[in-house]
């Protein structure tokens, strides 16, 4: 059995994921789902750029905007995210049923970014203190 912990292989380097809302856990997520969005959420983490078939942008949503494609069995898994400077994003995980993301999904999609964005860009005129 290996001594490797999480924290081994975290990277300093490595952005942290920000869970605005949905989860990844079994059920509903089949046990290798599960384990493939891991494993592309740490890629996304470590700063890889993807692009299909793991991943789709969604500008409809927002610059910078993408869904992870997550195939379990026969259901189409999908985590709407976005790339922050400082951190990948987790706008929603959703099971996709149809070929057109649904208008719901796309809207709550914005007002959470919308949400996140206010709360972590500095107000104008407030410095930020460094230490």
């Amino acid at each position: 059995m290996s001594n490797l912990t999480y924290h081994d292989l975290v990277s300093p380097c490595d952005k942290p994921v920000a869970w605005l809302r949905g989860e990844v856990k079994t059920p509903p997520f089949s046990a290798s789902a599960r384990v493939e969005a891991g494993f592309v959420l740490r890629r996304l983490q470590r700063g890889e750029r993807l692009g299909l078939p793991h991943s789709r942008p969604m500008p409809s949503v927002a610059s910078g905007c993408h869904e992870l494609r997550i195939v379990d069995g026969d259901l189409n898994r999908r985590i709407m995210y976005y790339i922050a400077t400082d951190a990948v994003v987790i706008l929603d995980v959703f099971r996709k049923q149809t070929e057109t993301t649904p208008n719901t999904v796309l809207d709550d999609c914005r007002r959470r970014l919308a949400e996140f964005l206010k709360q972590t860009q500095p107000k104008k005129g407030v410095r930020r203190v460094s230490r």
